[in-house]
């Protein structure tokens, strides 16, 4: 038979629990204690640098993407998978 306990139950238990410790004020991380590298690569997740701004052909070809996703929903058509398709 499965018991369920009330909030009282629950607040008994965890006050009998008693203090948890906490880590000094001046506790150190232990990655940077054995000088290991971050959990995540520069390379991975690079720090934000503002926004990017394309210029030239690049621009163009960006434009026409956007355009072109445009002009097929305003025709009525759907390609989110790729297949040109009605509805």
């Amino acid at each position: 038979m499965e018991r369920s306990y009330t909030d009282d139950d629950l607040v008994r238990e965890a006050l009998a629990a008693g203090p948890v410790d906490q880590p000094d004020a001046d506790a150190v991380p232990f990655a940077e204690t054995m000088g290991e590298p971050p959990l995540l690569p520069d390379w991975y997740m690079p720090a934000p640098g503002g926004p990017r701004h394309f210029t030239g052909w690049r621009r163009t070809v960006v434009v026409l993407v956007i355009l072109t996703f445009l002009l097929i929903t305003a025709a009525g058509l759907c390609n989110t998978y790729g297949d040109l398709s009605l509805g």
